[in-house]
C-alpha cells in the first residue's frame, strides 16, 4: 500500500438495485462495516478486516457501459480471504441464503507448491457471485 493507506490499490464498486436491502447484507450477514457512506445517489464505502468494497444504487447517471440484467457481475467473482469461514456460514444458514458452491478444501498449483484454502460462494442479493476463503497453507506438490 501507499504511504496514505486510506483505501486498498483495488476497490471494486457494485451497483445494487435496492441499497438498503444490499447494505444490510453487507453489514448484517457479511460482518462489513460502514467507512462512510453518502445519500445522493445511495454509496457506501464499506471493509471488513482488509477486504475494502463500495456499494451504489444503480441509477441512470451511473458508468454502466451497456444494459445490465441480473445476475449483474456475470463472468467474475470476489475473492475474500478471511480468518474463519464458520461465522459467515452460520450468519448466512440462520437467514435462509443458499451458497452457490458448499464449503470444500481446494489446493492450487503455484508451480512446485500448492497453496491452500477452504472456501465456499455465495451471491448477493444482485447475483454479484463471493467467494469466502480461509488460508489452510502451502505443501509441496503431490
Amino acid at each position: 500500500m501507499s504511504d496514505h493507506e486510506f483505501w486498498n490499490p483495488l476497490v471494486p464498486e457494485l451497483l445494487v438495485r435496492d441499497f438498503q436491502y444490499s447494505l444490510s447484507f453487507y453489514c448484517d450477514l457479511l460482518g462489513f462495516d460502514i467507512r462512510y457512506q453518502r445519500s445522493a445517489p445511495s454509496f457506501a464505502y464499506l471493509q471488513r478486516g482488509c477486504i475494502q468494497i463500495m456499494l451504489q444504487q444503480l441509477d441512470n447517471d451511473g458508468w454502466q457501459v451497456g444494459e445490465l440484467q441480473a445476475p449483474f457481475g456475470r463472468g467474475m467473482n470476489l475473492q475474500m480471504e478471511v480468518d474463519q469461514l464458520e461465522p459467515l456460514l452460520l450468519a448466512l444458514e440462520e437467514n435462509g441464503v443458499s451458497l452457490f458452491r458448499q464449503p470444500q478444501e481446494i489446493w492450487y498449483p503455484t508451480g512446485n507448491r500448492a497453496s491452500g484454502q477452504r472456501e465456499f460462494l455465495v451471491q448477493d442479493p444482485d447475483g454479484y457471485l463471493l467467494r469466502f476463503c480461509q488460508y489452510l497453507g502451502e505443501r509441496d506438490q503431490p
